[in-house]
């Protein structure tokens, strides 16, 4: 990598890190996989820092991410019982964070990649389905059972955001 280059990717890196941590923990339920994760991704883009600069390199490192957790989640799954919901009425912000956590660490991930990609970072149904590889179709159908899923988990969810509205 050129030094115009490098500073360019470091400058770009330091910008973007925190935000590539949120969403690599929202998809992992794990701050020190998410770290991991993005660091994985960061060490690929940098290799690859010429070329991407040029297009989009957020698009790319979410792609990256996505793809590493799915092949890490492939080799060391396990199916997560909960023989009983937790009850929710009293819940505050931070309690509601747990359960949201909570309720996406059921989903697969495919359907929590889904969700972080549009709903936490607003990407159209055809921006997350070039993220991911997959046809809007797919996003379409794994958004709609991701969700059902998270109101037949998490029904207390609904609940709170009918609160704030």
């Amino acid at each position: 990598m050129r030094a115009s280059g490098r500073e360019s990717f470091e400058a770009w890196a330091r910008a973007r890190q925190q935000t590539f941590v949120r969403n690599a923990f929202l998809m992992t339920g794990d701050f020190q996989r998410a770290e991991d994760l993005v660091q994985e991704a960061l060490i690929r883009a940098a290799e690859r820092w010429d070329v991407l600069q040029a297009g989009n390199p957020d698009a790319w490192m979410r792609t990256v991410m996505y793809r590493q957790h799915v092949s890490w989640w492939r080799r060391t799954r396990h199916e997560l019982t909960v023989e009983r919901v937790p009850d929710a009425s009293n819940q505050t912000d931070s309690e509601a964070g747990l359960l949201l956590r909570d309720a996406l660490a059921l989903l697969t991930a495919r359907q929590r990649a889904v969700v972080i990609l549009r709903f936490v970072e607003d990407l159209s149904v055809a921006d997350a389905a070039a993220a991911l590889g997959v046809t809007e179709g797919t996003v379409k159908k794994q958004t709609s059972v991701a969700l059902g899923r998270l109101r037949e988990v998490a029904p207390e969810l609904e609940e709170l955001e009918g609160d704030r509205a």
